[in-house]
């Protein structure tokens, strides 16, 4: 399954009506340019969840910085990263659930 799927299927997952009235997935640009994508995880499996912060510098338009504030996992990157920002959330989203 590509990953853009697999986060529909997350979302989906999530909508419980209610939740997605005040939760959900955002994905903006950057004006630099780059990708920029924040996904609420407050009532979900990863709420409260350890999240390492994550910073890969390959060049200058090249990169993907990912963090976890207050429940909101955000994401930002180069223009071709966004992708791998997805997968990142995937792969953190996985681990939680291995454990």
């Amino acid at each position: 399954m590509n990953v853009l799927k697999w986060l529909e299927n997350w979302y989906i997952g999530n909508c419980d009506g209610d939740w997605e009235h005040g939760y959900g997935v955002k994905i903006t640009t950057l004006d630099n340019p780059g990708w920029a994508i924040d996904i609420r995880v407050e009532d979900t499996e990863l709420e409260d969840s350890m999240f390492d912060n994550l910073i890969i510098e390959r060049s200058e338009t090249d990169w993907v910085h990912c963090k976890v504030i207050d429940n909101v996992f955000k994401g930002r990157g180069g223009s071709n990263n966004l992708e791998e920002m997805i997968i990142i959330f995937q792969k953190w989203h996985d681990s939680r659930e291995n454990n």
